[in-house]
């Protein structure tokens, strides 16, 4: 490629998570870099300093990263106003000292502010990539209305002026035309997991009998529903355990409750690497995942679901519908309301399937459905495709 072709397809990401991070976000925008780099681009991520408990990876082929140290809250995470604002108040100059010809703003909508400002003031075009709806998540934590309707004004503004908005899902879409979005610049390029990392070849991180959840342990999840309907079992079921990984605004909680629930039957692995994770959901007897309803993340289909189906391991998802038909239509496992005891006889069911050998006969039908409908290489491409397209649209 010459110097002028790279100039024309310069693009620069700009984000507060980027890989070896583990989170969704991390690993779609490094799924994002990857297929704009497979297409020819030339890519910059700018981005943030890791937390020291990031696993050692290096960074994707052929894409530089700019990384500015950030504050991060006592998790490690870049999470509140304070830790957003340590990001984006010096992005604008970061962006504008170098050459991009389009460039990509993840969420929070602060940084698609800035984002949007670096591009009026360069004349080009960004994109927003909206994994999430973040006037419905501030609205879910309690917000106060000024708060509220601060977040909307921002989120609005953002999807307003994006010359292309990248969404998850159809549902996600919905929501965005409804905050202002056009839905004729709205591009769904789905979600999905790194089915390399995450497969029924993964070797077993125990033979213990054991129930897995992994990732971020937040209030639109409130996995302590799974602690208490484990407890509710526990008694029946001695030889089984309840394994966490990740880490969130719950953990505290979620400790607290798991030792005066079930002492002893609840251990916490704090952060691990994809592979470690791929490890320990590959062995569970099922995969816990959650999303309480009736808060506004109903639209949510969390990546804990592909990542368990890709390794043919059983989901066990409480909560919202959109999520549970997912797991129902796929039959990739247990599908309930958000209820204790619901949960708990899911837990039964699955501990009856892994008994009588059920579990391992569908492990590879599982796998396959993952391969086939979420790949995250395959969302990388039609997010890099619908960006891409952006600029051959521009003179």
């Amino acid at each position: 490629m010459s110097s002028a072709d790279a100039d024309r397809t310069a693009v620069v990401i700009a984000s507060r998570l980027f890989v070896p991070e583990v989170s969704a976000g991390a690993f779609r925008l490094g799924a994002l870099a990857r297929g704009l780099t497979d297409a020819g681009a030339s890519v910059t991520v700018v981005t943030t300093v890791p937390p020291s408990h990031a696993p050692a990876t290096s960074d994707p082929p052929g894409v530089t990263v700019a990384r500015w140290p950030v504050l991060r809250d006592g998790g490690g995470n870049v999470r509140g106003y304070v830790q957003y604002a340590s990001f984006d108040a010096p992005l604008l100059l970061r962006l504008m000292f170098r050459k991009w010809r389009l460039a990509v703003a993840e969420s929070p909508p602060t940084t698609g502010l800035v984002v949007a400002l670096a591009a009026a003031l360069r004349r080009r075009p960004f994109g927003y990539y909206a994994a999430d709806v973040w006037t419905d998540g501030v609205k879910s934590m309690g917000a106060s209305a000024p708060v509220v309707a601060v977040m909307r004004w921002m989120e609005r503004a953002v999807l307003r002026r994006a010359a292309v908005t990248l969404s998850i899902s159809d549902e996600v879409t919905d929501r965005l035309v409804a905050l202002g979005a056009d839905r004729d610049r709205v591009v769904v390029v789905g979600n999905g997991i790194d089915t390399e990392v995450f497969s029924p070849e993964v070797q077993p991180a125990s033979d213990e009998r054991y129930f897995v959840y992994t990732g971020t342990m937040s209030e639109w999840q409130r996995p302590q529903i799974f602690v208490r309907a484990f407890a509710s079992i526990a008694q029946s079921h001695p030889d089984v355990s309840l394994r966490f990984f990740g880490q969130g605004a719950v953990e505290r909680e979620l400790r607290t409750l798991a030792e005066d629930l079930a002492p002893g039957r609840v251990t916490f692995g704090g952060v691990v690497s994809p592979a470690e994770s791929a490890s320990w959901i590959r062995g569970a007897t099922a995969a816990l995942v959650s999303i309480v309803p009736g808060i506004g993340y109903d639209f949510a289909r969390p990546t804990k679901t592909y990542a368990a189906a890709a390794c043919g391991t059983p989901v066990l998802f409480a909560g919202a519908r959109s999520g549970r038909q997912v797991v129902a239509d796929a039959e990739l496992g247990e599908a309930v309301e958000f209820e204790t005891s619901a949960v708990a006889d899911a837990m039964r069911r699955l501990l009856d399937a892994d008994d009588s050998g059920e579990t391992e006969r569908k492990r590879a039908e599982r796998a396959a459905w993952a391969l086939a409908h979420v790949s995250l290489a395959a969302v990388g491409q039609r997010a890099a495709e619908a960006l891409l397209a952006t600029i051959r649209r521009r003179p």
